[in-house]
């Protein structure tokens, strides 16, 4: 089978092995693939594996050969579920493979809020402990997670291991999800009261019509002063102009985003210079053992096509 892998370097920049790929078949790698190149990098490849790349009805119409696109991804979007349908192409992606590893990237911001470590570890490399005439300087506040209430929206896997190590730190866990659930562990609520009751609320739901510029204006304004909203879902489940309105105003303490509208970031992004914003380079899923974990899925989404029994598959 003929192969096209058009983004290898947003899987690996070399510390990730594709070994496993390549005994599948003859395989043509590309580190990326600009959009007036992808028909061309596809050429006469029967299967692609790609991240971000769009899939159009133009670009698939345009590769006559394809009969499986392999996403190294859990999410869709950037696909023609439509079209792959109409020319029997399959699509299967990854699902669940970064939850522990965007679970964690949640936490850290959180307690980069709560324990304020790295402004405590700045203040002494500066010299002001040297300076303190006390044993304990606390010059920044500190927040015990304890008692807390953290708001999830989504109950995916990702969603359900951030609740789980919110109850190991003994917080309150309500969530809001659009398919119902049974948990007794933890309080399902409309968008309304999560947004009044959080002290922290974490996104972890897909991109669609009804979550696109979900955390808004209107949801803002029902925030707590002291609340915190963490992005690592899709950017664009945050309006960027309404968060940066709330963080500069005041209405809430602070954000934390792993991904953006615009990837990568804009120079005019909205939030760029937003007071209490900490952004990092959509890298929540790209611990070393993930990314491993990922491409070893996606040989065997890819075995498991030539081998006429396909997995994951979303189409």
């Amino acid at each position: 089978m003929k192969i096209a892998m058009l983004e290898a370097r947003t899987v690996s920049k070399g510390d990730v092995s594709f070994e496993e790929i390549y005994k599948l078949g003859e395989v043509r790698e590309f580190p990326l693939t600009p959009l007036e190149k992808i028909t061309e990098n596809v050429g006469d490849a029967e299967a692609v594996l790609c991240n971000k790349t769009p899939f159009t009805r133009e670009v698939l119409k345009a590769c006559p050969n394809l009969k499986y696109i392999g996403l190294c991804a859990t999410g869709y979007n950037n696909i023609d579920l439509d079209t792959c349908k109409e020319l029997g192409i399959t699509v299967s992606n990854v699902p669940a493979y970064s939850t522990a590893a965007v679970a964690q990237q949640v936490f850290s911001f959180i307690l980069y809020f709560a324990g304020k470590t790295s402004k405590y570890a700045e203040f002494v490399q500066n010299g002001g402990w040297i300076r303190s005439e006390t044993f304990s300087d606390f010059v920044f506040p500190i927040t015990e997670l304890a008692g807390k209430t953290i708001g999830i929206i989504g109950y995916g896997s990702i969603g359900r291991k951030v609740a789980a190590i919110a109850q190991a730190f003994d917080m309150k866990v309500i969530v809001n999800t659009r398919t119902a659930k049974q948990d007794s562990s933890v309080k399902f609520v409309d968008l309304t009261e999560l947004f009044r009751e959080s002290d922290f609320i974490t996104a972890h739901c897909p991109l669609t019509e009804i979550t696109n510029g979900m955390i808004n204006k209107s949801v803002l304004d029902l925030c707590k002063p002291s609340c915190i909203i963490i992005n690592t879902s899709r950017g664009a489940v945050v309006n960027e102009a309404d968060l940066a309105d709330a963080l500069n105003s005041g209405k809430i303490a602070g954000a934390a985003l792993d991904v953006l509208c615009e990837e990568p970031m804009s120079e005019n992004t909205p939030l760029r210079d937003a007071k209490n914003c900490i952004i990092t380079p959509h890298i929540a899923w790209a611990a070393l053992e993930t990314r491993r974990r990922l491409v070893k899925t996606v040989a065997e989404n890819l075995k498991a096509f030539i081998d006429g029994k396909p997995i994951n598959t979303v189409i």
